[in-house]
């Protein structure tokens, strides 16, 4: 409870991430995640703990320094929030509308017919509007 934000606006569908990194960072098959414009995301307070990582190759992990829980954290163009879905109070309502890097998951892994699939990463206007929600959800 250390790091709050506020969220406001309708919340996207959820992507999952199925990429080596992805599975590193939360020990799991995949991330659950999805992007919301900068203006959507207010943090009230905490950002003093939030420690990062970068990889040379550009992705980043943000994390609370009490806790460890991931944390949202501005994508590489710095245009938007990545948040996980997993910090949400609520979200009964949002449904996985993509996978990602399907092409790279582990052997292991196996992924529910729900959402498109992708052997890599989609072009991000076109996964943008594969996650928009429609308005009567």
């Amino acid at each position: 409870g250390g790091v709050r934000f506020t969220l406001s606006g309708e919340i996207p569908n959820l992507y999952q991430c199925h990429c080596s990194l992805c599975r590193q960072v939360t020990g799991s098959s995949a991330n659950a995640a999805f992007r919301i414009d900068l203006a959507q995301l207010t943090w009230n307070s905490g950002e003093e703990l939030v420690q990062k990582y970068e990889s040379e190759s550009g992705f980043k992990s943000h994390f609370c320094s009490r806790c460890g829980s991931p944390l949202p954290n501005l994508t590489a163009a710095g245009s938007a929030w990545w948040v996980p879905v997993g910090l949400l109070e609520e979200s009964e309502e949002l449904q996985v509308a993509a996978h990602l890097f399907i092409g790279s998951r582990a052997a292991w892994d196996v992924i529910g017919s729900s959402g498109k699939h992708f052997d890599e990463m989609p072009d991000a206007a076109a996964l943008a509007d594969l996650l928009r929600r429609p308005a009567d959800q």
